[in-house]
């Protein structure tokens, strides 16, 4: 882990009597910013996932009505998870960004209890132990790309072949 110079930007010393309880507050205040980007990341996830699925079906559905635009609803549901798993993957380097900052800052405290976990799981280098669930969810746009990426050939040959497959 590379040491990040500007975490430390005060000496107990210059900073005064109040220093470790500040230190403390402050720590728990960025633990909690760290869950609160999980919980920021959950709800993305259901907000994609339920447009996904509801673009399916509403492809499925128009598919049979004959819909002559239904192009459009596939090319939507490609872009809309292309747009997903960017932000999975955004929502990743931010926690990572952020759990090493936490790990520093357990550096000065008498307990680690994050870095300790992490070491626990082999800091997500051995999968048999733990697979990061970013790693896994980053795969679930990647399928729907590819189900709407099917669908759209579907509508395509449909329409200019007249039968579908």
């Amino acid at each position: 882990m590379q040491s990040n110079d500007k975490l430390q930007s005060v000496s107990q010393a210059d900073y005064g009597d109040q220093y470790r309880d500040h230190c403390l507050s402050m720590y728990l205040a960025y633990v909690g910013s760290a869950d609160s980007i999980s919980d920021r990341r959950h709800s993305a996830n259901s907000f994609f996932l339920t447009v996904n699925t509801a673009l399916l079906g509403i492809t499925g559905y128009l598919q049979n009505a004959g819909a002559d635009l239904l192009w459009l609803v596939a090319i939507a549901g490609m872009v809309l998870s292309y747009t997903w798993w960017r932000l999975i993957n955004s929502y990743r380097s931010l926690n990572t960004a952020k759990f090493q900052v936490i790990h520093e800052i357990e550096q000065q405290l008498p307990f680690a209890p994050y870095d300790a976990e992490w070491e626990q799981l082999e800091r997500g280098q051995e999968a048999k132990i733990h697979t990061p669930f970013s790693k896994v969810e980053a795969w679930v746009p990647i399928v729907f790309m590819t189900l709407h990426a099917v669908a759209f050939l579907m509508i395509v040959v449909t329409y200019f072949y007249g039968k579908p497959f």
